[in-house]
């Protein structure tokens, strides 16, 4: 069963961190559009990296308190097919690299514009595993505070929503810390 074990950190956008992870060597980018369907859990997401789109089809479930993710590769057009049904949207820039064994993104949430409103690190964690391991050093300057362990305001979906992001962000902001 493809247990989700992650944690995640929300991140102080500054203009530099974005710049500076896309110059870090070992560090890849990718594009990610992605859309929530009308079903519960049910993600598709176009992923471009390298001048190559793929398409995943994601079902996400939350069984005994541990997140079942299963994914899937989609054709484009069943992707395009799928689109069309689409409730919640964004795109974000990711930046992911491993670290031990621990996998790290960093996900610049994208205006149409594409100017940055929420930037995000997690970290993907061995299923034993119930805390997570300390910020890279390059990350930890722009600490804003690490989201509790499965709250709903820190999910994509959520932050697909951009008054809620600003919102949380200005709360975080305003506070010193994440409550």
């Amino acid at each position: 069963m493809p247990i989700e074990n992650e944690r995640k950190f929300v991140l102080d956008e500054d203009g530099g961190l974005e710049a500076g992870l896309a110059k870090t060597p070992g560090v890849a980018r990718n594009f990610l559009r992605q859309a929530y369907l009308d079903s519960s859990g049910v993600r598709i997401r176009s992923i471009e990296a390298d001048g190559k789109i793929d398409h995943v089809f994601t079902y996400k479930r939350t069984i005994k308190g541990q997140v079942v993710e299963i994914e899937t590769a989609l054709s484009a057009i069943d992707f395009k097919r799928l689109w069309t049904q689409r409730r919640e949207t964004l795109q974000k820039v990711r930046y992911s690299w491993n670290e031990g064994h621990f996998h790290w993104d960093v996900d610049f949430f994208k205006r149409d514009d594409g100017s940055t409103y929420f930037a995000m690190a997690e970290v993907e964690m061995p299923e034993e595993d119930t805390e997570p391991p300390p910020l890279p050093a390059h990350l930890s300057a722009h600490l804003l505070g690490v989201a509790p362990a499965g709250d709903q305001r820190f999910t994509s979906k959520r932050l697909a929503d951009q008054a809620h992001a600003t919102a949380l962000l200005a709360d975080i902001s305003r506070k010193g810390r994440i409550e």
